[in-house]
């Protein structure tokens, strides 16, 4: 069972991580672009992956904090796992991040410019966005805070904080309306699953179906 947590202590871990994610972004934007452009998003993937795998360790070794990604894998939460998947999509993506978009242009036109960079390299961009992003936010967001903050304040208290928290994770207005109610629902598969495995399934599945359909247009032409 997981140690609990205050709220500080989960949101100082949640700011500690939102300050690794502007030190590799001022890296590849300050640095491995200007240095060695040809490279930059291969150093920018293996930045990532190496910030992570030392934020998780120095987490692991201060809160004793049970990763258990590969442990217990329920047939039903694989189910749900998918479904919350696709629901989110059409949910988010069919639905309410076009209102979103109507609402705050200016965020609207700074994600276009986002997905623009991502199509650039496809490749490195997937495995950025749809392998190491939801392995790295379930364990934190869902596993190490939702987790933690149940046994010091019950599984409601601790759904809605974790989940503003994740919101609060992602740079534009418009993905944070999004990340808020995708955090709620991926929090509430890991309340009725007990396994990040299913949460990670999830998110990435629901990364991916975006990601295809935003990078390759071709995938929303009739």
């Amino acid at each position: 069972m997981n140690k609990g947590i205050s709220i500080g202590e989960g949101a100082l871990w949640v700011l500690a991580w939102f300050g690794v994610m502007l030190l590799y972004t001022f890296l590849d934007v300050a640095v491995w672009r200007k240095i060695t452009p040809s490279h930059a998003k291969l150093l920018n993937v293996f930045s990532i992956a190496l910030c992570m795998g030392g934020f998780l360790s120095l987490l692991k070794s201060k809160f004793h904090f049970q990763i258990g990604i590969v442990n217990g894998i329920p047939l039903e939460g694989i189910f749900l796992a998918i479904g919350c998947a696709v629901a989110m999509y059409f949910l988010l993506d069919q639905f309410l991040d076009p209102v979103f978009e109507g609402m705050l242009p200016g965020s609207e036109d700074r994600y276009q410019e986002t997905l623009g960079h991502l199509r650039e390299s496809p490749v490195l961009s997937f495995i950025q966005v749809c392998i190491l992003a939801p392995v790295m936010e379930e364990i934190l967001m869902r596993g190490f805070l939702l987790g933690g903050l149940s046994v010091n304040y019950g599984k409601v208290t601790a759904l809605l904080i974790s989940s503003a928290l994740f919101a609060l994770l992602h740079f534009n207005m418009v993905q944070t309306l999004s990340a808020l109610i995708c955090g709620i629902i991926l929090g509430l598969l890991y309340m009725r699953t007990d396994s990040l495995i299913c949460c990670i399934a999830a998110h990435s599945g629901y990364n991916m179906i975006s990601y295809f359909t935003m990078i390759f247009p071709f995938f929303n032409k009739p």
